[in-house]
């Protein structure tokens, strides 16, 4: 006869006995082993799942410490005294982080901001690079929003400065497989923080949509994005926000990391101002969260949307191109048909 530790549960348990064999499972085990020597070893989303298994877990799994490791551990840029302060003011403190940053943001467009809320006067980007799952880059950084530069300027946020250069123990690319292969072995969390609203995001695919190597410099540029919804104006429906790191290095030697940008562009090609993207920030921050559909994983989900951005952007070049054609055509009869009525007047007059 099996214990209540024992048993086993599949996929298709109803809620009351995944409820019934967590708290078995509690009975059988120490509380202080399950919870400092089992829970504590928990990744983040497995840590979630557990704790909205039974009540019991959920109070055990409640104390911050436990997901102050968790978002270190996920996200080691949090790791900052700053950092660490702002996120355990947040209503739910780090485990309110977890839940804002972890999941992709819902692309509806139907997500608002409340008009009374202010505007930050900063936003925190903390900014991961893992290739095979090692980190290879971790930093954050604060951008001031509130000056007339930063407004009126095309939005863009660079996590290292232009003469600095962060080394890795990564091989440099030499071929084009090989920039592929990266491609499959990076990831990029990026996730964007306003300190005044207590609110977080992740504005970036996780997983490369495309690596090439530049033909002259052999730099690698890697981008990463996230389809995000914009405003009302037709140009500006969907917006990505584009990660753009490059790497240099050369044959035989390690990859160097050179750049790490954030801009956001709209369907037209054309980067918005600070003002446009922090307004596109704001909304991804009240945005809804989700999960990638079945049987699509977070690398597929990203391309996906990439590609369905490119395909609307190609769309709408197509028929401002056509629109530019037409007009073309009627400036050009117009002048044909203002150029020959004197012609023919005169012709008139002449045979007369």
């Amino acid at each position: 006869m099996c214990t209540p530790a024992s048993s086993t549960l599949t996929q298709s348990s109803p809620p009351a006995a995944v409820a019934a064999y967590a708290d078995a499972t509690t009975d059988v085990l120490p509380i202080d082993i399950l919870q400092f020597h089992i829970l504590t070893r928990l990744d983040g989303p497995t840590l979630a799942a557990a704790s909205c298994a039974s009540t019991q877990l959920r109070q055990l799994s409640a104390p911050d410490t436990m997901w102050a490791g968790v978002c270190r551990s996920t996200w080691p840029s949090t790791n900052d005294p700053r950092l660490l302060e702002l996120i355990s003011a947040f209503p739910g403190g780090h485990r309110s982080f977890f839940s804002d940053s972890y999941p992709h943001l819902a692309v509806s467009g139907q997500d608002s901001v409340d008009a009374g809320s202010l505007a930050p006067a900063e936003i925190i980007s903390c900014v991961d690079i893992r290739h095979r799952g090692k980190l290879i880059f971790s930093k954050a950084v604060a951008t001031e929003t509130t000056t007339a530069w930063f407004k009126c300027s095309p939005f863009r946020v660079d996590m290292l400065d232009p003469k600095e250069v962060v080394s890795t123990p990564v091989p440099y690319p030499d071929t084009d497989h090989a920039c592929g292969q990266l491609g499959d072995c990076l990831t990029l969390s990026w996730i964007v923080v306003d300190p005044a609203g207590q609110r977080a995001a992740n504005v970036s695919s996780r997983r490369s949509v495309s690596v090439i190597r530049h033909w002259l410099s052999g730099e690698v540029h890697a981008r990463f994005a996230a389809v995000l919804p914009g405003d009302r104006r037709s140009s500006s429906k969907f917006v990505e926000c584009g990660v753009v790191v490059i790497c240099g290095g050369c044959r035989g030697e390690d990859l160097q990391v050179r750049e790490v940008s954030l801009q956001v562009e709209n369907m037209d090609g054309k980067f918005l101002n600070g003002r446009e993207s922090l307004g596109i920030l704001r909304r991804a921050l009240a945005a809804r969260r989700r999960t990638p559909p079945g049987g699509c994983s977070e690398g597929d989900e990203g391309r996906r949307m990439h590609e369905e951005f490119q395909r609307m952007k190609m769309e709408r070049k197509e028929r401002r191109m056509r629109a530019e054609g037409a007009l073309d055509m009627i400036c050009a009869a117009s002048g044909l048909f203002f150029l020959m009525v004197p012609l023919v007047l005169w012709v008139l007059t002449f045979c007369r």
